[in-house]
């Protein structure tokens, strides 16, 4: 490739990254120093093994250092030994891919405000997800989720179109499909499917109470499942698939009831289980982001606005 060829490619590729910035012209950028802006703003690379993320494993969600934005929850972080953070997972959303100019790796950025983060290697075998978001330390912050986030659990059938829509709400920063309300510990999807553990199909969802309320999760849950439906989800049948609030809090609880007994007073018969939360499992991979994975949509979850 001639140096102009390759001058203008680059030209193309840090235009588009002013692009996304210019699309919202009120965001608010942190200041960044020497090194930082090396990195996010020059598409730098720190030294391997100097950053702070790099052997760190705390619970909670990574942002953006620029913008803020969340960029990865810390269940996608993984130890590939290759000295920088490594995450088989991005937050919805949370990170645009780019070409490089030589058309040999793959540059991520924040989707918000266009900082480089690192590169995205794929089919490496690391994890099952077969991905490898390699991130600069110095391109993120932590934010432990008892700081800032809250969480909630929901139960409205198979739990890959409940996690479908709770993922599209802004201000939801991660949902993970489990297994809750049971009696045996450690459960497997193919125990739960025997209808024999009480447990159901149910899903965490992680958010910003800043961004969104429990309210609103709370009416998207009702809107997107049939709640008068006992044990059972269009084609899906057994108790693992009822429908189920499991409340963290007394204010949970009566959030839960109040928008129930709106729909009661509406004439629908609902059927929908309020009950304290127990301990939840994460399902196997397979099941997680299985939508946005296989690029469809679900068929027994549909919106329609009730309230």
């Amino acid at each position: 490739m001639n140096f102009m060829k390759k001058l203008g490619i680059i030209l193309v590729l840090q235009l588009s990254t002013l692009t996304i910035i210019s699309q919202n012209t009120d965001m608010k950028l942190n200041e960044l120093n020497s090194e930082e802006k090396r990195v996010i703003i020059s598409k730098g690379t720190e030294y391997a093994f100097s950053g702070i993320y790099d052997k760190f494993y705390e619970e909670g969600v990574y942002t953006c250092k620029q913008c803020d934005a969340p960029l990865y929850n810390s269940t996608s972080k993984f130890n590939s030994q290759c000295g920088w953070p490594s995450f088989d997972d991005e937050i919805d959303g949370a990170v645009k891919r780019i070409a490089d100019a030589d058309g040999r790796r793959t540059e991520i950025v924040c989707a918000n405000c266009g900082g480089h983060l690192g590169h995205v290697f794929l089919n490496e075998g690391y994890t099952s997800k077969n991905t490898r978001h390699c991130v600069n330390s110095v391109s993120m912050n932590f934010v432990e989720n008892q700081d800032k986030y809250k969480k909630a659990l929901f139960a409205s059938g198979c739990f890959w179109g409940t996690e479908y829509w709770m993922e599209k709400q802004e201000g939801v920063i991660s949902v993970v499909s489990g297994y809750t309300g049971g009696t045996i510990d450690n459960p497997t999807y193919n125990l739960v499917s025997s209808g024999n553990t009480n447990h159901a199909e149910t899903v965490e969802v992680t958010y910003n109470p800043d961004l969104i309320s429990y309210n609103d999760l709370v009416k998207m849950f009702f809107e997107t499942h049939d709640p008068t439906q006992q044990n059972k989800q269009g084609p899906d049948i057994g108790t693992q698939y009822r429908s189920a609030i499991f409340y963290l809090s007394d204010e949970q609880k009566e959030i839960a009831e109040k928008y129930k007994n709106i729909l009661i007073d509406k004439g629908y018969n609902v059927v929908t289980e309020i009950t304290k939360a127990s301990k939840f499992y994460d399902a196997e991979d397979f099941h997680q982001n299985y939508y946005n994975n296989k690029g469809t949509m679900p068929t027994c979850h549909v919106y329609k606005a009730k309230f």
